[in-house]
């Protein structure tokens, strides 16, 4: 039965997506590329995350559905190689997402609990069996994952507030304030290129279209959750980066980088200001997996149901979509292939491409959606933009997380068009039987 969604739950929605593993697995990553400018850095992700909420918010009012950002690029596109292509791609990054929560969930734990005398060993232990845990709660009631998300939006925003006063009255004397100073900030193409790294912090409120046919009175609650849930977001993130980089020396930074967020409660909390920033970042990096694998597995239901994929992947095992499994098994595969930096560029990369090709359904179906032209050929272009700056930029450093992030794109593309292909054959009528 569908509950209807009031705007205080649809905005926990948009929050709790993005307020997820996102920040506690990508902040260290974010001030090593960023430095003192990594305010900014989350700033320039934000905004443009602003902005192509515009054009979910258009497309949510004019095509409310369940499937979310899978329909809105087949309304743009058709249903052809093209869309089935990027809406793969939208399914491969759920796993990214889910393999870079299951990632920080791993270097968080080891701090609280050594089961070995390898951190690299522990971290992969963690990561692992994290993900078997969310898929076991899945499988046994989607009603649980509700419940631990709502739940655990509230955990975590209470102790993530309760940080940045607790950080913010520490920053008072801290020698470390000094960081942020213009001239430690790096040059403006690496802050721009940083903040797009990052931007899979920013992802999570495309999971208000999902909700969007159960929201109660769409006309002015659908804006409201989109831009309300994005701008608490962005100032939450900038007084975090703010805080972080105002209390901790940079080469503290560097060395506690997958978990810095709880190394940052020390100076102020001691131990304990460690310890429960690390509860906060398991929990919330357990609420994040669980929703996710839900939603990656519904958005590969949603492809199949669409002719984009197999129709294999509408059946079912243990009275759940067969895409559970599959997501849940390549998130094992990838967490415990890739580095850190890896899965959050291939991440990125992913969902700048998927936002800035929504953009572009939101420029063509302007007319139809009663909405300015300028805005999203605005964020497509920038989507666009930054997915080359990013690139290049990673090229350097990061060479094979930028040849995965190709790799994975050329193969959901390959898979769209195999499928395509063998579908055509068998709908052309054998001539020989007429």
């Amino acid at each position: 039965m569908n509950k209807k969604i009031d705007l205080k739950e649809a905005i926990s929605i948009g929050i709790g997506g993005m307020v997820g593993g996102g920040i506690f697995a990508v902040l260290g990553l974010a001030v090593s590329l960023a430095k003192g400018g990594t305010p900014i850095a989350f700033l320039f992700a934000g905004i443009l995350a602003l902005i192509t909420s515009y054009s979910y918010v258009k497309l949510s009012k004019k095509y409310p559905d369940s499937g979310g950002t899978v329909k809105f690029i087949n309304q743009g596109f058709g249903k052809t190689i093209f869309s089935g292509g990027i809406n793969n791609l939208l399914w491969i990054s759920y796993i990214i997402m889910l393999s870079l929560y299951a990632s920080a969930f791993g270097s968080y734990a080891p701090n609280l609990l050594e089961l070995t005398h390898d951190i690299i060993i522990d971290s992969h232990i963690y990561a692992s069996a994290i993900i078997i845990l969310a898929t076991a709660i899945n499988y046994y009631s989607i009603a649980v994952v509700g419940k631990i998300e709502s739940y655990a939006v509230i955990i975590k925003l209470v102790i993530l507030i309760s940080f940045i006063f607790i950080g913010a009255y520490g920053l008072i004397g801290n020698p470390n304030v000094a960081q942020l100073a213009i001239s430690q900030w790096e040059a403006p193409i690496k802050l721009f290129a940083g903040g797009m790294v990052i931007f899979v912090a920013y992802e999570g409120f495309e999971l208000i279209a999902n909700a969007a046919p159960d929201i109660i009175n769409p006309e002015k609650n659908i804006p409201k959750a989109y831009y309300y849930s994005v701008i608490f977001v962005i100032v939450l993130y900038i007084i975090i980066a703010l805080v972080t980089v105002g209390s901790l020396p940079f080469a503290k930074i560097a060395t506690a980088q997958d978990y810095v967020l709880a190394e940052a409660a020390k100076p102020m909390l001691g131990k304990i200001g460690f310890s429960i920033i690390t509860v906060a970042a398991l929990i919330s990096t357990f609420s994040a997996i669980n929703a996710s694998l839900y939603g990656g597995s519904k958005v590969n239901y949603e492809i199949a149901e669409d002719d984009e994929l197999p129709h294999h992947f509408l059946a079912k095992v243990w009275n759940q979509p067969i895409g559970l499994l599959i997501t849940a098994i390549a998130t094992l595969i990838l967490v415990n292939l890739l580095q850190l930096e890896s899965i959050s560029t291939a991440g990125s990369v992913g969902f700048l491409l998927i936002f800035g090709f929504v953009n572009l359904v939101g420029y063509r179906l302007s007319k139809e959606t009663n909405s300015n032209k300028i805005i999203p050929l605005v964020g497509f272009v920038l989507c666009i933009t930054a997915t080359i700056i990013l690139i290049k930029q990673q090229y350097a450093s990061n060479t094979i997380g930028v040849i995965i992030s190709i790799a994975i794109i050329g193969f959901c593309f390959l898979l769209e068009w195999i499928y395509k292909k063998s579908e055509k054959k068998k709908t052309v009528p054998n001539k020989e039987l007429k």
